[in-house]
């Protein structure tokens, strides 16, 4: 199924529906026993799956007759799980680690092999298509990143990598917006990235279930426990091509780092695991392979009134576009350069 949240103009709530051919179908319209939400369909999962996908079956057929879908292009899309209940970000493509590492003149870090990483980015700055606001402080290299997430669907703890597949319900595009300034700043202190991420995380246009994807399967890395996705990956900046990959090339599937989410703690229905960047997946990359080749090579990041479209094979296009926040308050401009003693 092809899920997507909207927010209906009559009531201001969030609404799920179904995706067919370009038109909606309201999830609670179409049954009662349905959940009109995302979060509720979540996390009654099991209980409601097969009811859902029986109804996506009979609208593929042209049998659902009494209701009146939506026209897909005219509702106001959210993020298709608008509410997540934690947003964690891993780091599972050596590509973009080497060529990261490689371009600020270390080696590749031994430790990437041995365990997959993540860390915990703001839930609460969830944003959909559409509009993204930035403070003047976030276009010091304001960046995108181009990654795939997936939605958790059912409660666990301490699950094994070679079960963790069935505790995903679906993928889904994400842009792990990022002002890289405040972001290398703040990690000199090593606590990991946090103002540099926390303003903005876009994800959509929808959710699309794991069963939808069967065909694209592969096989995973050598080594490595889970399921795997041949899905094309690309962004646009104002409708130019900036960067390419594949989510089949994550070194560390999404079942290996859900197993490490979830060793001794409980996950959720409504967590959110992002797959971390592609290789060439953002312009910190892009910008610092480019000047290894040319010292004179001129940086390229986002700007204010930027659309940024990122297109997964199967997933969508998830198109934003970069607005400053009505606002002249800086905090690098409040940043202490000392203190006496």
């Amino acid at each position: 199924m092809k899920l997507i949240s909207y927010r209906d103009e009559h009531d201001e709530q969030d609404h799920l529906a179904i995706v067919h051919e370009g038109m909606a179908y309201d999830m609670h319209a179409l049954d009662w026993r349905l959940p009109g939400n995302m979060q509720l369909f979540l996390y009654a999962w099991d209980d409601v799956i097969d009811l859902a996908r029986e109804y996506n079956r009979l609208i593929q057929e042209g049998k659902v007759t009494h209701l009146k879908p939506k026209v897909l292009d005219q509702l106001h899309l959210l993020a298709p799980v608008p509410q997540p209940t934690s947003c964690r970000d891993a780091y599972a493509f050596r590509q973009h680690v080497s060529a990261a590492r490689r371009n600020r003149g270390l080696e590749m870090i031994a430790e990437f092999d041995q365990f997959p990483v993540f860390y915990f980015t703001n839930h609460n700055a969830v944003y959909g298509p559409g509009p993204i606001r930035c403070m003047p402080d976030h276009f010091e290299q304001l960046d995108f990143e181009l990654e795939v997430a997936i939605a958790v669907c059912r409660r666990g703890r301490n699950i094994r990598a070679e079960e963790a597949d069935a505790y995903i319900g679906g993928l889904m595009i994400m842009n792990d917006f990022s002002a890289r300034r405040l972001q290398m700043e703040e990690m000199k202190l090593n606590l990991g990235p946090a103002k540099g991420k926390d303003f903005a995380t876009a994800f959509g246009p929808m959710l699309v279930t794991t069963d939808e994807l069967s065909e694209f399967l592969v096989p995973c890395k050598p080594g490595h426990v889970g399921n795997a996705y041949n899905l094309h990956m690309t962004c646009r900046v104002n409708g130019v091509q900036v960067s390419s990959g594949n989510l089949s090339d994550m070194d560390w599937t999404f079942a290996e780092i859900l197993e490490r989410c979830a060793y001794g703690t409980d996950i959720f229905p409504g967590d959110i695991i992002g797959s971390g960047t592609v290789g060439t997946g953002c312009f910190l990359e892009l910008n610092g392979t480019a000047k290894r080749m040319n010292p004179n090579h001129v940086e390229q990041w986002l700007q204010e009134g930027d659309v940024v479209e990122l297109e997964v094979t199967a997933l969508g296009t998830l198109v934003n576009t970069i607005v400053r926040e009505d606002s002249d308050f800086s905090i690098l401009a409040r940043k202490k350069v000392g203190v006496a003693t």
